[in-house]
């Protein structure tokens, strides 16, 4: 008899199962199974247990666990899909159930999608509790003989409702079937299935609360084992095999499952997107040459054969909705900024003729794959541009993408461990000994940490614990919504997809991105970019102070001021430059082009960095270009001889062996896998092409040898070409419109206090004046004042949003007079201490005439007033009277000392803003020191004395037991790290306490693009 498992439950049914699909199949064919069936409560992880089956040889068929609603009565059920129109039915059914957040399956869904499928009747409770007749009969009338009772002996028991369920079944005309439900793979595996599902109920093992399992039998059964189980009723078994095997459906992959954009059938679209082509390039480049026609016409008729024009028409379309709503869009994104289509479109703003891009790395057309034209937006105006996409094409033709979050080492220890009932310390110390680190598995955790092995084995629990985490380590655990994706269908995605709710109105897709592409559906990436909210910001700013507006298009690309400010690494808040590398890299090649921009954001990776020295010495003189053949020359000048781009491999590939820009596409992926046998038989066609054109195969040889070596570095221009113009845009900002680019950058640093204080520090070094916080002034967010940087009330910490909301909506009808006038002006509701101290201390009541020692002070007797004439949001009999009642006189108190000023600004705005104390400290040493911002510019062991505050002590111990430690101090400049090797802790260990101001001698280390000093002397 075949062997079958007819209802599977795998793990991408989230926390309901612990089978996966890479040690399901080896065991179901060692068992000899001709068919399987998944069975999940959602459609989750169809399409690669279908692959699986393909791959194993083994029949697949669909299943969905729901439930069905008959007069307000629920009762479980396994739907199968027998033929194609099943399967369709299927993907809508649990569609349904999904988008609408329904539990069961209505009387009328059943009867619209019940075509080509199987309903089972499994012997579940709900069936026998009480008579259920007539709902058996219902199901019957619908599914005629497709409906099937099924029975399961798990283990070989006999349920007791099993007499009664065959009675039910043999009285509504039911033939039965035998059932196994699988949730994991092995008996011994029954306790980590229950720890997995105690996780996805949010409870403890031991919690009464907790759902349990039926019974602990629901693992993958021997042919031997499932056939004396059933040794009575044989034809159960055969009823069950012969069910599955009627399931033949065909799932369609690698569909061209394109977007349609809306034009009357009157218009031929080739001819359409050629003339708007044309009306778009003559806009961006007017008059222009035969060169550029000829190029148009090679893509059009490229994206034409291939099947793309509406494609581009869609995403112009959308990109035109974000430029009229003026919403901030990216000039380009990877291999797109390639095409002259889209730049005549409008998608991108990147000219590929002028920057020498080739059209074969977006699209090739001898290797057929669907455009890949990403999008960046101002992350905080994306939703927009989804919303209009949906609008135009429909919702239900309209998802975002789901992703799937898995069980990571930490995750799963800390989520075991609190099913298993561990105290916070546990926790704690769990999430201590296993690291964040990406690639952290259980066992590489176990393997550095002796800390972790000797804390698991103090205790058999924990011992436990680590064994069933291991066995879920990598499950999924929750769905959630890709951050970029958005599908578009020709038709309703139920025809393709089964979708769910999502949020903003968007469907979700139940499966991810690669299972869409499986089945042609096209993904585009709808990506959120922080920085070009900042230039939207910018622009905004520059205009509502002068009327001025800036066309980021339009600003010159050889600005030499703009070019000081790049070679001096002057690049904070500057895009794909701000780091510490990437600021030194700059300095060595003191870019005075835009291609040395494009060069640097291309060359900052593993790998090709060591090429930066080289890149900057040959631009500077210093060395001399080479090449390896004078053809070259052409291809490699822009890039002093360096191979920088896979565009470059591309040309060299095309221009020495005669390749087509195509053929040389798919010699730069072959190389670039670096696979043996596909290197040698790229040589061969290289060299014998190159012979072709009368290299010899020596030069030939020679040529290939360096495609090979770079293969790997490339980087696609197109890409590098695009992110640099956004780089430059700000850099170009800062150059010349610095308060508003300072003003932006401190407003989407809220949150990050380390980012804030860096921002702070820079600003001030530059001269730009900085107003602090004001009741009278301030906006909600930091603002532009005159040619300076007004805080804004939101900085001051402690402060809630509700009451500064509350303070500029009273400040409209006028500025306010004295303390108590605010108390009569806002709800007793917002003013008292928690959120008026902290403006206080701030700074921010400074223009209302008294000190902030008298303010502090006379704050209780204004929250008294508060409360006497305004105490709620209601309008009310005081209003307008507030001058009626007796207003409370300031208490005096003495003036708040200058140190202690400071302290109170550190304490709510986390920075110093009036004066920091080292600089106090160093008016008072006079002496001289260096600041922690120079360390930048020090050589190797160089030798240092700073003064600063120490911020923190990280104290550790060596491999030997020796304690050491890692310091951060601060000065008015920035932030340091300072390492104290163990002899020198032995010294100064007693000097080491936060917020002590220190004066350290010691040797600069530029380590892994990192500065830190190694100390040798501290004093305090």
């Amino acid at each position: 008899m075949s062997m079958v498992y007819p209802h599977i439950s795998t793990s991408a049914d989230l926390l309901k199962s612990t089978v996966r699909l890479d040690e399901l199949f080896p065991l179901v064919m060692e068992q000899g199974a001709t068919s399987v069936a998944i069975v999940n409560t959602k459609l989750y992880g169809i399409l690669p247990f279908w692959e699986a089956c393909r791959r194993a040889g083994i029949h697949g068929v669909v299943g969905l666990s729901a439930f069905i609603e008959y007069e307000e009565q629920f009762y479980p059920i396994v739907l199968y899909a027998q033929t194609n129109q099943g399967y369709d039915n299927l993907l809508k059914i649990s569609s349904a159930l999904s988008t609408r957040d329904k539990q069961a399956i209505p009387e009328q869904w059943l009867k619209a999608y019940r075509p080509g499928l199987v309903c089972v009747v499994p012997n579940k409770a709900e069936w026998l509790l009480t008579d259920r007749a007539p709902v058996v009969d219902y199901v019957k009338q619908l599914f005629g003989s497709a409906a099937l009772g099924s029975i399961e002996r798990p283990g070989g028991v006999l349920s007791e409702y099993e007499a009664t369920f065959i009675d039910l079944c043999e009285t509504a005309g039911l033939q039965v079937m035998a059932s196994h439900e699988i949730r994991y793979l092995r008996q011994e595996d029954a306790f980590a299935y229950e720890v997995a599902s105690a996780i996805g109920q949010g409870l403890k093992m031991n919690d009464p609360e907790r759902q349990k399992p039926e019974h602990g039998n629901a693992y993958v059964p021997s042919q031997q084992e499932l056939e004396s189980w059933f040794e009575d009723r044989p034809e159960w078994l055969k009823q069950t095999a012969d069910m599955l095997e009627s399931c033949q459906v065909s799932i369609l992959m690698n569909q061209q499952l394109l977007p349609v954009f809306p034009l009357s059938e009157k218009i031929d679209k080739a001819i359409f997107i050629a003339d708007v082509c044309k009306k778009g390039l003559e806009e961006r480049v007017p008059g222009f040459s035969m060169r550029y026609q000829e190029r148009l016409n090679y893509e059009l008729s490229i994206i034409s054969k291939m099947g793309f024009i509406d494609y581009f028409l869609i995403v112009a379309d959308f990109m035109k909705y974000a430029k009229d709503q003026d919403i901030m869009t990216g000039p380009g994104r990877g291999s797109s900024a390639s095409s002259l289509v889209a730049y005549s479109l409008k998608i991108t703003d990147v000219d590929p003729i002028k920057h020498g891009l080739l059209f074969e790395r977006f699209l090739n057309p001898e290797r057929v794959t669907l455009p890949d034209i990403d999008i960046d937006f101002a992350d905080h105006r994306r939703h927009e541009v989804v919303e209009y996409v949906a609008r135009k094409y429909g919702a239900l033709r309209t998802a975002q993408i789901i992703t799937f979050g898995t069980l990571s080492a930490k995750a799963v220890a800390r989520d075991t461990a609190r099913v298993f009932g561990f105290e916070s310390e546990e926790l704690d110390a769990i999430s201590k000994m296993i690291s964040n680190r990406p690639g952290t598995s259980l066992r590489s955790a176990l393997k550095e940490s002796q800390t972790l092995t000797n804390w698991i084995i103090e205790r058999e629990e924990r011992k436990s614990w680590f064994k069933t985490a291991l066995k879920l380590e990598g499950l999924p655990r929750h769905a959630s919504t890709h951050a970029a994706g958005i599908i578009l269908s020709p038709t309703p995605l139920v025809d393709h997809v089964p979708i769910e709710k999502g949020s903003e109105g968007i469907y979700l897709t139940q499966w991810p991105m690669q299972e869409l592409e499986a089945i042609g559906l096209l993904k585009m990436d709808f990506l959120g970019l922080r920085n070009l909210t900042i230039l939207e910001q910018i622009r905004s700013y520059v205009y509502r102070d002068t009327k001025k507006r800036i066309d980021y298009r339009s600003i010159p690309l050889e600005d030499s001021e703009t070019y000081t400010l790049l070679a001096n690494g002057d690049t904070t808040g500057v895009f794909q430059l701000e780091s510490d590398g990437m600021r030194r890299a700059l300095q060595q090649i003191k870019p005075t082009a835009f291609g040395d921009i494009v060069a640097v954001n291309a060359l900052f990776r593993p790998g090709p960095m060591e090429f930066i020295p080289l890149y900057a010495r040959r631009k500077h003189g210093q060395e001399t270009v080479k090449y390896v053949h004078p053809i070259l020359e052409p291809i490699l000048k822009e890039t002093y001889g360096v191979i920088v781009y896979q565009e470059q491999i591309m040309q060299i590939a095309a221009k020495m062996a005669g390749f087509s820009l195509g053929e040389a596409d798919l010699l730069r992926r072959a190389v670039s896998k670096k696979k043996r046998e596909i290197l040698d038989e790229e040589r061969t066609h290289f060299v014998g092409g190159a012979k072709a054109k009368g290299f010899t195969e020596a030069e030939a040889t020679e040529v290939y040898d360096l495609i090979v070596r770079f293969a790997d570095y490339g980087f696609p221009k197109s890409h590098a070409v695009a992110y640099s113009l956004i780089s430059y845009q700000l850099s170009y900002m800062k150059t010349h419109y610095s308060i508003y680019f300072y003003t932006s950058l401190l407003n989407n640093s809220a949150g990050n206090a380390e980012k804030t204080k860096l921002l702070m520090q820079e600003i001030k070094e530059k001269t730009i004046p900085l107003l602090p916080p004001c009741i009278q002034k301030s906006g909600y967010l930091y603002s532009v004042e005159e040619n300076q940087i007004r805080f804004g009330l939101n900085v001051v910490k402690g402060v809630p949003g509700s009451t500064i909301k509350a303070i500029l909506e009273a400040r409209e009808r006028g500025p306010f007079s004295s303390l108590f006038n605010i108390a009569e002006r806002i709800s007793a509701l917002h003013l008292n201490r928690k959120s008026f101290e902290p403006l206080i201390k701030a700074g921010a009541l400074d223009d209302l005439g008294h000190d902030r020692g008298t303010m502090l002070a006379s704050l209780d007797s204004a929250i008294k007033h508060a409360e006497l004439v305004k105490p709620n949001e209601d309008p009310g009999l005081f209003d307008d009277m507030g001058s009626s009642f007796m207003k409370p006189k300031y208490t005096k108190a003495s003036a708040i000392p200058e140190s202690l000023k400071l302290e109170f600004e550190k304490e709510v705005l986390g920075f110093y803003l009036s004066k920091h104390p080292i600089e106090r400290e160093k008016e008072h040493r006079k002496k001289p020191y260096d600041s922690l911002k120079s360390l930048k510019t020090k050589r190797d062991r160089e030798s240092v004395k700073v003064l600063g505050v120490l911020e923190d002590i990280k104290r550790i111990r060596t491999k030997k037991g020796d304690a050491m430690a890692f310091l951060t101090v601060m000065d008015e400049t920035g932030l340091a790290s300072v390492t104290l090797f163990p002899v020198e802790y032995a010294k100064y260990n007693l000097l080491l306490e936060p917020q002590m101001i220190l004066e350290i001698q010691g040797l600069v280390e530029n380590r892994n693009q990192k500065t830190a000093i190694i100390c040798k002397i501290i004093e305090n």
